[in-house]
């Protein structure tokens, strides 16, 4: 992706394209039906709130170019973040009310960027390069902050007596939520001031696109705005194309939670998977390893707040087998990123712990 030249036309047209279909839609009492009117109104749909996605992106991306790192990585990552609560607290409390997809979904987004993320950029730069490097410390860093959030969101709430069932009490679900956002903060104070240097990506400069940098800066971070406003205000209409699609393949619930995991991922996985292919691993892992951070140190307590307001129940637990996929991804990252240089090998491992995440959902 350019971040230096002229700024890419879908950039904004793709936020304006968003705001007029919802707007049209509304008006019209246009929505998503099993007919042939209502399949055209679902691709159109999914193509603006793709380009939509991409465009927030593309903003964050040269806002976190421009003031560099770590805090371009931060950028990009709460951008993210903002757009899978969205996602997530609108298919949660739509008709068919789903009370375990924040929790598929930040399980997805664990497997998919620690295991299929992790995976592809590790394969692709050892197939370019046979070996790469990566600082040792930020990735232990990101490790146990991780290890320690997945372990109270998605396994504490099985061992708990207080409610049944794999749930907290609302009494333990904000304490869990302001301990989870405690440490997402230590971790973020660690990263951007006390040790940025465990997680600064060295770039060569590249030409200037020539606008002046408050200018640039400003347009960019409008039309992020506008851009993550987009995806809030379709999140509703793409939760109904989501059920459907899920009720028509007999999918099981978690198939919901990869779907929204894969959107708000694909960009920044791109990003990641590009940025290992230029020999910049260190920028891969502060992608991925920063995003599952994000979503579990973030997400979880912002769903936790729209679930106690509205009553409704939250499932974190995940089950046994879930259980021994995430500790057996917890291990092989810790194998993986214990020595300073990584290899095809590495990354194939990763893949295929991916398979079996993948598998087991239709397979259980």
């Amino acid at each position: 992706m350019n971040l230096h030249g002229p700024m890419p036309r879908s950039s904004w047209l793709f936020p304006l394209l968003a705001v007029l279909f919802f707007t049209g839609a509304t008006i019209l009492g246009v929505d998503f039906s099993r007919t042939l009117p209502g399949l055209v109104f679902a691709v159109v749909l999914l193509f603006i709130l793709f380009g939509t996605v991409f465009a927030a992106v593309h903003h964050a991306e040269v806002i976190a170019h421009e003031i560099g790192e770590p805090f371009g990585t931060l950028v990009l990552t709460m951008s993210v973040t903002i757009i899978e609560v969205a996602l997530i607290a609108t298919i949660m409390l739509g008709d068919k009310e789903v009370p375990t997809l924040a929790r598929d979904t930040v399980f997805a987004v664990v497997m998919i960027v620690c295991n299929a993320l992790v995976g592809v950029c590790i394969l692709a730069g050892g197939l370019r390069y046979r070996e790469q490097n990566f600082q040792m410390t930020g990735s232990s860093i990101y490790l146990s902050v991780l290890v320690v959030l997945a372990t109270m969101t998605l396994v504490m709430p099985n061992f708990t007596t207080a409610a049944p069932g794999p749930v907290y009490t609302v009494g333990q679900l904000t304490f869990v939520s302001l301990v989870t956002i405690a440490l997402y903060a230590v971790f973020l104070y660690t990263q951007t001031v006390l040790h940025r240097d465990y997680f600064i990506v060295e770039t060569d400069d590249s030409p200037d696109s020539g606008i002046p940098l408050g200018k640039k800066l400003t347009i960019n971070f409008a039309l992020l705005v506008v851009a993550l406003l987009a995806v809030v205000l379709l999140a509703k209409k793409f939760s109904l194309v989501v059920d459907a699609a899920t009720e028509m393949m007999g999918a099981p619930p978690a198939f919901a939670g990869v779907v929204v995991a894969l959107l708000i991922l694909m960009p920044e996985g791109l990003a990641a998977i590009s940025a290992a292919r230029k020999n910049d691993l260190q920028k891969s892992i502060n992608l991925a390893l920063g995003s599952s951070l994000a979503t579990i140190g973030l997400t979880i307590p912002a769903v936790a707040v729209v679930a106690v307001t509205m009553g409704k129940t939250l499932v974190l637990g995940l089950s046994q087998q879930d259980m021994v996929v995430l500790l057996l991804t917890i291990a092989v990252s810790m194998l993986t990123f214990s020595t300073p240089r990584t290899n095809v090998l590495f990354g194939f491992v990763h893949l295929v712990v991916f398979a079996i995440y993948l598998f087991k959902i239709f397979s259980p």
